[in-house]
């Protein structure tokens, strides 16, 4: 697909953006290289393809959360751990806290 100085500069028009003479042409050559490669994919027959969302072959490495049961007294013996806590409730430092310094 051919684009020439005009549709560059109503597409730098829609993005605000201003553009010299110079960068209007290199832009046309740019994009006109870029929509004729995506026009060469779309020819590409996909049909019982199925989606790639990436090739590197890596898997997932998280587990699912699971509770695990412990002892009224491993319970007691963690929680005393903590230094500050108020009855099973533990405090925490914020994470994020507010731009004027309050947490």
């Amino acid at each position: 697909m051919k684009l020439d100085a005009d549709d560059i500069r109503h597409i730098a028009t829609l993005a605000r953006l201003s553009l010299s003479p110079a960068e209007l042409e290199m832009y046309a050559e740019q994009l006109s290289a870029v929509l004729d490669y995506v026009e060469q994919l779309n020819e590409v027959e996909t049909e019982g393809v199925p989606e790639t969302t990436q090739v590197t072959g890596l898997a997932n490495v998280f587990r699912a959360d699971e509770s695990a049961s412990v002892s009224d007294e491993q319970r007691e013996a963690l929680l005393d751990c903590f230094p500050e806590r108020s009855g099973d409730v533990l405090r925490v430092r914020a994470v994020f806290a507010q731009e004027n310094g309050a947490e």
